[in-house]
């Protein structure tokens, strides 16, 4: 009989949540079939089985929390598909019992003979063993009284009273009010289980705003030469790349530009250290039905404007569908996120941790604005927030950054060309 063990996931995972089982008791695998689908922490995995046979028994449903090398189902490279698996899973069953009571015997003993051992060698009359063995003690940690050394019952119950009262002179920890109690409603809800992601996603966010000195800084930019410029390369740059000319390479490419000039956005904090990375792999938070992703697009300074956008797109698809690898989530030197798509005009996003800045799209909105001559024209609006570490980013370095990239953005064609 072998054992389906969750295996070695990554680094950084060493749990999940059983999400789906691709398989059934009885049901027959080759070895490399997936059997079952695990929700860790940051995207769904598929475990595959290492053996063939008849599936005999599964151990954990749908829904159970599994760490690294839990058994989570057995296969009989013997069985027959269908009835006599669960004959097998009966004698696995029948085995485990007797193993299990076996074990636990042998534990038993093996106390049983330690302590008698213990107290062999203390020196005790006859009642005092009875008595310690009425009130479950030690007689090796008893202090006898008798200038012989010899252990009495009244040394046993004063030993008994003087660890009753120091149980009772210990202070009462204060209950305090957990938020996993349940309240009750006089009025009809539903209780729906969260997610192992959304449960990360809500611890993450709660540590961040606790470890790191979180501001946010607001700008706005006007988008009217983004959007001319697209205007007129939208059609040429589709026939020639294949994919549409959008707004986020526009906006990782003048996020690259101001990371360069400003670097410390583009560190992190590892204890009395700062690590300044000179690489830009760029982070594009995604919405997904289980929660917030972000996928990372590396080495995005090597890539133009139309690898940025195939990329997005690839990751994006990839989000939706559950398809994103460990290796596409994990690491990022900064995080973009657009709240604008669902109609968002300002916020202050969360940062991503360890990454010590984030910045926030939003919706793109026409408005009066006044011009260098005083006159009043409307212009398309975006309103952009930078959330930052203050711990190593000075307000006025954020405020510059953030001003660098509404310069970028404002005079896109300097963008294409260093693109």
């Amino acid at each position: 009989m072998n054992e389906i063990k969750i295996p070695e996931l990554a680094e950084s995972i060493t749990e999940g949540t059983i999400s789906e089982w691709l398989v059934k008791k009885g049901d027959k695998v080759e070895k490399g079939d997936p059997v079952v689908e695990l929700e860790t922490d940051k995207v769904n995995v598929e475990v595959n089985t290492d053996y063939a046979g008849v599936i005999t028994e599964i151990v954990c449903d749908e829904g159970d929390d599994v760490e690294v090398g839990d058994v989570i189902a057995k296969v009989d490279e013997n069985g027959e598909a269908g009835a006599d698996a669960a004959d097998a899973s009966d004698d696995t069953a029948n085995e485990a019992t007797e193993t299990e009571q076996t074990s636990q015997q042998e534990k038993t003993t093996a106390q049983a003979e330690e302590e008698s051992a213990d107290n062999t060698d203390v020196i005790a009359s006859p009642a005092a063993r009875k008595r310690a063995r009425e009130l479950g003690i030690d007689l090796s940690k008893v202090q006898a009284h008798d200038p012989l050394g010899r252990v009495r019952p009244e040394d046993v119950d004063m030993h008994a009273k003087g660890a009753n009262e120091q149980k009772e002179a210990k202070p009462a920890k204060k209950e305090e009010p957990k938020q996993s109690e349940k309240t009750t409603f006089d009025k009809p809800v539903e209780r729906v289980k969260m997610s192992r992601r959304r449960q990360t996603i809500a611890n993450r966010l709660v540590n961040v705003q606790q470890e790191a000195a979180m501001l946010t800084t607001f700008n706005e930019v006007d988008m009217s030469a983004i959007m001319e410029l697209r205007s007129k390369r939208k059609e040429s740059f589709m026939q020639k790349h294949d994919i549409k000319l959008g707004f986020m390479s526009f906006f990782t490419k003048a996020v690259i530009g101001a990371l360069k000039d400003f670097p410390l956005l583009n560190a992190e904090i590892q204890g009395n250290e700062l690590v300044l990375k000179k690489f830009y792999d760029i982070g594009i938070a995604v919405s997904t039905e289980e929660g917030l992703v972000v996928p990372v697009v590396r080495d995005a300074d090597k890539l133009d404007f139309a690898g940025v956008e195939r990329e997005i797109g690839n990751l994006g698809k990839k989000a939706i569908n559950k398809q994103l690898s460990l290796e596409e989530l994990q690491g990022g030197t900064f995080t973009i996120t657009n709240g604008g798509t669902f109609g968002s005009m300002l916020s202050t996003p969360i940062l991503n941790s360890p990454q010590v800045g984030i910045l926030g799209m939003h919706n793109i909105q026409k408005r009066p604005m006044v011009m260098p001559d005083d006159s009043i024209e409307v212009r398309p609006m975006m309103y952009l927030a930078l959330s930052y570490d203050h711990r190593i980013v000075d307000g006025k370095e954020a405020v510059q950054f953030l001003v660098r990239i509404k310069e970028l953005l404002e005079d896109p064609y300097d963008l294409l060309l260093e693109g």
